[in-house]
């Protein structure tokens, strides 16, 4: 999910790197020095932003296998493919499989929000954590901490917790 909002924006990138090419192309000589200095930092930046986008997605099918793993969910390998981590997701969280039309169908993904929560508040407490972590899962690099926590904390399944003794 957050893999596609990063890539939009280096949509833009690419638009702006081929106005560049075709300046290089057709403008004067004067105006091709600038170009192709613009062209190389259009390029750097896109290759920032597409390496970026690649080490955000191996950290979050890593910490998803791991968490599936640790949960005893199986076929915790789908955590790598795109869509289909979203089925895995649901399967940790032990909620209904209907819910991925919430992840998909374009006007209904505005709801996918309260439910994005839903299930990581689920994960969470499966995972030994209070359920308010699922909560901050919707704010940006505060997430990532979490899914780390989640994924290689030794969280005390909720179920498994024993009371402090007197």
């Amino acid at each position: 999910m957050r893999h596609v909002k990063m890539l939009m924006g280096s949509g833009l990138v690419a638009v702006a790197g081929m106005l560049v090419a075709a300046s290089l192309c057709f403008g004067r000589d004067e105006d091709r020095a600038a170009a192709a200095g613009l062209a190389a930092l259009i390029g750097g930046m896109l290759f920032f932003i597409l390496t970026l986008a690649l080490v955000c997605y191996v950290y979050f099918a890593l910490a998803l296998q791991t968490i599936a793993k640790k949960t005893n969910t199986e076929n915790a390998w789908l955590a790598w493919i795109p869509i289909v981590s979203i089925i895995l997701l649901l399967n940790i969280a032990k909620k209904p499989l209907w819910w991925i039309i919430f992840f998909i169908v374009p006007i209904l993904n505005i709801a996918g929000i309260v439910f994005g929560i839903l299930i990581w508040m689920k994960i969470a407490e499966i995972r030994g954590r209070p359920d308010w972590w699922g909560i901050l899962m919707i704010i940006p690099f505060v997430n990532l901490v979490i899914l780390g926590l989640l994924a290689w904390s030794d969280g005390t399944p909720a179920s498994a917790a024993v009371a402090p003794q007197a």
